[in-house]
Order: structure tokens, then sequence, then C-alpha cells
């Protein structure tokens, strides 16, 4: 990663570059493809010190962060803990919405119930016996019918095997 340094009315000595430098590069932790880095020091009339990083992020765009103290090492700590939020909360954006694809993949290969409509045979009223004959025969999980009285019946196999009738 390129890490480019400016100060403004501030003379940037050796450490304090080298300090700059170790923050900037403590965020490649996130592993986002960090391009280009600008760090900018800034000194204003009160003798306030505005830290600005920008990042150059790829997918992403560009990362800004603003911080300003009296302290320019304090600054640079604050905007480096802004950076980090916004970083890691790309970053773990970036790695659920991984998850969240592979959830909705494993969603569409599950099966869909299918519903098939059949005809229903309830025209002839017959006796109880020939439907129970003709559940038997039919391999059927059940069967809907009219007893000899005009009413409709279902009959059905139970759990423990045997035959049940409503």
């Amino acid at each position: 990663m390129n890490v480019t340094v400016v100060g403004r009315s501030v003379a940037l000595t050796e450490p304090m570059k080298e300090h700059i430098r170790r923050v900037v590069e403590e965020v490649e932790k996130y592993n986002l493809g960090i391009m280009h880095s600008v760090v900018t020091v800034e000194k204003d009339k009160r003798d306030f010190f505005t830290v600005e990083i920008i990042m150059n992020i790829p997918e992403k765009g560009t990362a800004v962060v603003h911080y300003k103290d009296k302290d320019m090492y304090a600054a640079l700590d604050k905007a480096k803990d802004k950076l980090e939020k916004l970083l890691r909360r790309y970053h773990d954006k970036k790695t659920s919405h991984h998850k969240k694809d592979r959830i909705e993949e494993l969603i569409v290969e599950e099966e869909v119930d299918e519903i098939v409509q059949m005809p229903l045979d309830v025209e002839k009223p017959i006796s109880i016996d020939e439907a129970v004959e003709e559940f038997k025969n039919s391999g059927l999980y059940f069967m809907v019918f009219r007893d000899l009285s005009g009413e409709k019946r279902v009959i059905y196999r139970r759990k423990d095997g045997k035959l049940g009738l409503y």
C-alpha cells in the first residue's frame, strides 16, 4: 500500500511520519486491498491539529476520516479509531454478504410441495365393507366415499396399522 504523508502549516518530523505510517498500516488487518492512502496533517491559527485520512479501497471507493485536536498524536489516534470503525463495518458487510448468498442458494434448493389435483369419485354410494376392500386393493393413503345413507366418509390407515373411518 502506498502511503502519502502531507503536512500543511506544520513541519512533520521523521518520527511523526513513521507514527502516521504505522497507524495506517494497522488497518490493513481487514484485508480490503487498500491501494493508496493520503494522510494530511494541518495546523490552524489556534494551534489545533486536523488529521485527514483518505483511503482508496477497491469496490468500495474512497473512505475519508477527519479529526481535530490540540495534540497531533491524539488527533491521529482518534482518526484511526474512526477509520477502523468504518473499515470494520465494511469488512463485516462484505463477509456476511457472501454467507447470505450461500443461504439463499440453499433455500432455493429445497423441495417445494407440489399439489396434484385428482378427481373425486363419490357419485355412487357403497357400503363400508366394500370401501374397506377397495381401499386395501388401491394402495392409497386415504379414500373418500359415500356410504349407503348418502354421507361423505373418509377411510384411512392409522399409525398403529389399523383402519380409521370418519
